[in-house]
């Protein structure tokens, strides 16, 4: 807490002016005016508060028992209390749990100077009636300082204990019969009212219904009845019910529900002037809480839900996430130097110098005409032969220069030796060429894996946005029925969580239409997580803005046992899938393992989330590099759900199409087949897909039934499918009628239909 000095400012002056009010009231608790007000004055001074201003403020409200003993008494307390503070200051020491006791003896002068005659109600002398009444102001004392103590230092701060909340509720207690008492039930009201409608206003939850009883407690006691608990707790519910429709409908129908009270407390029998009063007791809260300014208010409820919130929590999880992904972002940075350690340097080839060192030295080192050669320079005409031997593999007579084979004596032997070295070299070379491509499709493959690891560091190091509706989401729940122990709400757009705990039996249907309701979010059941026999976890995420359904229908070869094409649907996350239709070379089982293992590779690499240039590259680069000549046909959609967009990619296969409504739009694709060149090049296209869309792709023994595109586009034109499913059977069974009923090739259609989220 700050503490305040003894130079005043304006807000201290109003402090202290507030405290000597407030110990005023309470001097009129007790019909004797017996000093309560001491148990306040003793919470501030332990509090440290200027002992000085304290006392002041204590002797003027000791003047509310127009006395001049009771002043008197109050003057010596004060007079006592400063002596001893003075003395601990002196001696620099702070006052512990001894001021108890000096607030024990401080009742000596209460006791023996306070004009208290004794209230005949109790059989004992007055001054034993002092003693307990003594003993209950210490009491008071040592309760009230703990109120004050977090009134002053904690609240607004952290949040409050039950036994502090139950300590400033008693203050409030006191004071609040002091008012009654002092200035009357109207006074009280205006108070109470005013801190019930901004406590509903502020908290905006349950939380301030047990406030509003609270806040009835002096007046229940005052009237000897629990009518005035009732009343409360009804205004405070009140103003929570119409709060969602602004802050001056639920302080006008909290105004409504008074004066509905009041008429069956009878107050309209009573004289116009106090109907007059009451209503404007009611009236005054309502006033002060539509003038107070917006900003300001919203400054006191980010307070309030800051000292709620689990922020340390919350703080952690963007800690642990930001470690998280800076340790993959040294990770992607340790895959991106793996593959520039395995990028393939083009050196220069200098075979054909290695390969003439050679000759000359098996053939030309003892020879008797070496002399004659070089000064004929034949070793230009030597690179000659080389040069042509390496070009066609193997080199013989008639690749001999002429005037190499008119001055060579052993030309059978140089042509030996060179065809000996070219074996020798191409197969060293096939060897370099299977390094070289290795070592670049492991560059590939660490390129894939760096990229994986940076995307992943780059959104774990995204801090999460956490929410502060966590209790409006609790009350919507708690309206329902189903009571939450734990609400944790994070993350933004298409990353926005909510995380319950709740009973197991909880249905997932209602509790997604209240959570949605509530958040203004269309939510989905991501996980259910059970924690123990009778609570569990509940995750619920941003539902996608489509949903998607799924057709297949396929057909062998007429006379194979099993159809070459293979499709693929495949879940990347929650708002992403991948759909591949796969067409291997020919038809039966060995095409059929070509397409199996070209879409379990896609699968594999798109699964990882590797991207898509990264994926086609390898998966060629895989099955170009395999020991035979196996080809594939590929269509593929990666679709997002949230946003329709679908990423098509074509590698050799037949046009495919989506249909939307009357409107066919035709996806063609130019490259080859996967694995038939060494680089490959796929069509990549993007399609914005609509509700009730279709996207449909065929193998080529459907197109080729139809003889030609535009035939199958009218053919296409004309449907007006209501399912993916039936569309795909009525496509395949038109062809099958094509063919008389014999398939001549594998035959597959694949749909898909993107539907809004329901």
């Amino acid at each position: 807490m700050k503490k305040l000095s003894s130079s005043f400012s304006y807000l201290a002056v109003l402090q202290y002016l507030a405290l000597a009010a407030c110990m005023m009231l309470l001097n009129f608790v007790l019909p004797g005016n017996e000093p309560i007000s001491f148990a306040l004055y003793y919470a501030v001074l332990a509090c440290r508060f200027n002992p000085f201003a304290a006392s002041a403020g204590y002797l003027l409200a000791s003047a509310g028992a127009l006395s001049l003993t009771a002043t008197l008494s109050a003057a010596i307390q004060a007079a006592c209390f400063l002596f001893i503070t003075a003395i601990y200051t002196r001696l620099g020491r702070t006052m512990k749990y001894e001021r108890v006791a000096y607030a024990i003896l401080l009742q000596l002068p209460f006791i023996f100077l306070f004009p208290l005659e004794g209230y005949a109600i109790f059989p004992f002398a007055p001054t034993l009636q002092k003693l307990l009444i003594g003993g209950f102001i210490v009491l008071l004392s040592i309760l009230f300082e703990g109120g004050m103590s977090a009134l002053m230092e904690r609240a607004f701060r952290t949040r409050l204990s039950a036994g502090e909340l139950t300590e400033i509720a008693l203050m409030w207690l006191f004071l609040g019969m002091g008012a009654i008492y002092a200035l009357g039930v109207h006074a009280f009201y205006v108070a109470a009212l005013s801190a019930l409608l901004l406590a509903a206003v502020l908290i905006k939850s349950t939380a301030a219904v047990p406030f509003a009883i609270v806040l009835s407690l002096p007046l229940a006691i005052f009237t000897h009845s629990a009518i005035a608990i009732a009343e409360f707790a009804i205004y405070a519910s009140i103003a929570l019910l119409f709060l969602p429709y602004g802050k001056a409908v639920s302080s006008l129908s909290t105004f409504i529900a008074f004066a509905a009270a009041m008429y069956f407390e009878g107050l309209y029998e009573n004289a116009a002037i106090d109907i007059l009063l009451t209503l404007l007791a009611c009236a005054i809260p309502v006033a002060i809480v539509l003038i107070l300014p917006e900003k300001l208010l919203r400054r006191a409820n980010k307070s309030l839900v800051f000292y709620r919130a689990r922020n340390l929590p919350r703080l952690a999880v963007n800690r642990a996430r930001r470690a998280v992904g800076e340790q993959l972002y040294e990770v992607s940075a340790l895959f991106r130097e793996i593959e520039n350690s395995f990028q393939t340097v083009d050196t220069p080839d200098d075979s054909a110098k290695q390969i003439r060192g050679k000759l000359t030295d098996a053939l030309c080192t003892h020879c008797p005409n070496l002399r004659s050669c070089e000064e004929h320079r034949l070793y230009d005409n030597l690179d000659k032969l080389i040069a042509v031997g390496k070009a066609k593999g193997k080199a013989n007579f008639i690749d001999l220069p002429s005037e190499l084979s008119a001055r060579c004596s052993n030309t059978s032997g140089l042509l030996f030796v060179l065809n000996k070295q070219l074996a020798d070299y191409t197969h060293l070379a096939l060897q370099l060429d299977c390094a070289r491509e290795g070592r670049r499709l492991l560059a590939k493959q660490a390129h894939g894996v760096s990229e994986i690891l940076k995307e992943i560091a780059l959104e774990q190091s995204a801090e999460y946005v956490f929410s502060d509706e966590e209790h409006v989401l609790a009350n919507a729940l708690a309206r329902e029925g189903i009571i939450s122990t734990e609400i944790f709400l994070y993350g933004e757009g298409e990353h926005f969580t909510a995380t319950l705990t709740l009973e197991e039996g909880v249905r997932a249907k209602k509790l997604l239409r209240i959570a949605s309701e509530a958040l203004g979010v269309s939510l989905a059941l991501s996980e259910k997580i059970p924690l123990t026999v009778e609570r569990a976890c509940f995750v619920l995420r941003r539902k996608p803005t489509f949903d998607a359904a799924f057709g297949i229908a396929s057909n062998p070869k007429a006379g194979e046992l099993a159809s070459g094409d293979t499709h693929s649907v495949l879940k990347i996350d929650e708002r992403r899938f991948i759909v591949a239709l796969s067409d291997g070379m020919g038809s039966g089982e060995e095409a059929r393992r070509i397409s199996d293992r070209t879409l379990s590779l896609l699968e594999s690499f798109y699964k990882a989330k590797m991207p898509s240039e990264t994926v086609l590259s390898t998966v060629n680069s895989l099955v170009a590099f395999s020991s035979e000549e196996t080809f594939s046909c590929l269509d593929l959609a990666a679709v997002n759900l949230d946003t329709g967009i679908a990423d098509v990619v074509k590698i050799g296969s037949p046009p495919g199409f989506v249909l939307s409504g009357e409107t066919l739009q035709v996806l063609e694709g130019e490259s080859l087949p996967i694995g038939a060149l060494e680089a490959i090049h796929p069509t990549c296209l993007r399609v914005e897909l609509k509700a009730d869309d279709f996207l449909i792709f065929m193998s080529d023994g459907i197109t080729a039934a139809f003889g030609s595109p535009s035939e199958l586009c009218s053919y296409l034109s004309r449907l007006h499918p209501l399912n993916p499913q039936s569309l795909a059977e009525e496509i395949l069974k038109s062809a099958l009628r094509r063919y008389q009923g014999k398939a001549e090739d594998d035959m597959t259609v694949l749909a898909v239909k993107l539907t809004k989220s329901a």
